[in-house]
């Protein structure tokens, strides 16, 4: 078990406490996530870089996102991949985006819009907390 999946079990054991919370979240922010992303095709000409693969279920689109490369491979075994930041996940994900985090594992978590426009906020105030802190 990853400190990741330790912080998301103790997360949903303790719902009501904030610390367990931001300890997810700030594993998280400060992790890396494989990023399953289409072969090389026209679509990715165009977009001039690679283009993630977007899952849809439940009518939701999902961005899915995975902890390792093997949970990745588990999922598709021949699935091209980018290795992204978590903290840079949260910056240039928009809505109505979801996040699908490892699934097919019993560590699998959803996160839907607002919780993604949270972390990107909270993403923001630390990086203009540290542009400040730099011109002092």
């Amino acid at each position: 078990m990853e400190k990741l999946d330790e912080a998301l079990v103790t997360m949903r054991q303790n719902t009501t406490d904030g610390k367990k919370q931001s300890a997810f979240y700030d594993l998280f922010l400060n992790a890396s996530f494989f990023v399953p992303i289409l072969a090389e095709s026209e679509q990715q000409e165009e977009a001039g870089g690679v283009v993630p693969l977007i899952a849809e279920a439940d009518g939701k689109d999902y961005l899915m996102l995975f902890s390792t490369v093997e949970r990745l491979q588990a999922w598709e075994p021949a699935a091209p991949y980018i290795e992204v930041p978590g903290h840079l996940l949260a910056l240039t994900t928009v809505e109505p985006l979801n996040w699908a985090l490892n699934v097919g594992t019993e560590y699998s978590k959803e996160f839907h819009p607002e919780e993604i426009a949270w972390l990107r906020d909270a993403v923001e105030r630390c990086n203009a907390e540290a542009a400040g802190n730099q011109q002092a």
